[in-house]
């Protein structure tokens, strides 16, 4: 063991003694160097004001609003004596474009309801097609139980969720005459 001892640390000293090959000088190497920053630019002369120019400005778009709200009984399409005022009222007025959107409380079955919604809201066209508003300037949907005016679970709401929203774009906006 004493052999083997005595061979490696030799080894050692043979290693810590030895010395390197002698290389050639190294070629010096170029350091590439930051490139300077930009330079800032020019300060810029503020513009001159551009000339006013006076063009009529554009109109914005007609948003047609609610011109009446016709209530219903319960699993009913039937115009009431108030819905048919409110429709003789924009009857009187030239409306060119009526939009009538039909709606139902939560009771019901989705599909049941959006039939409801049709029939309320047929009705409130016929009504005013009678009256002369041209069929074709009029137009239905149903929402059925799915745009609840009012969100709760009593009589009341459910009132005020039976109903027909009736909104109207005048003549003169749309430039359709009857």
């Amino acid at each position: 063991m004493r052999a083997i001892a005595s061979s490696c640390v030799a080894v050692l000293v043979a290693c810590a003694h030895a010395q390197p090959a002698e290389e050639a000088p190294a070629k010096p190497v170029a350091i590439a160097q930051p490139a300077s920053p930009p330079p800032a630019p020019a300060p810029v002369a503020e513009a001159a004001p551009a000339p006013q120019v006076t063009q009529p400005v554009a109109a914005k778009p007609f948003v047609p609003q609610v011109a009446a709200t016709l209530y219903f009984e319960f699993d009913k399409a039937d115009l009431t004596d108030e819905s048919r005022a409110a429709l003789q009222a924009i009857a009187e007025k030239t409306a060119a474009n009526v939009r009538i959107e039909g709606n139902c409380d939560e009771r019901g079955t989705s599909e049941y309801n959006i039939g409801l919604g049709q029939r309320r809201a047929d009705a409130a066209k016929k009504y005013l097609v009678n009256l002369g508003i041209a069929a074709a300037n009029i137009t239905t949907i149903s929402y059925g139980k799915e745009r609840p005016k009012a969100l709760g679970h009593d009589p009341e709401s459910w009132r005020e969720n039976r109903r027909d929203d009736v909104f109207v774009q005048p003549a003169a906006v749309s430039g359709i005459s009857r």
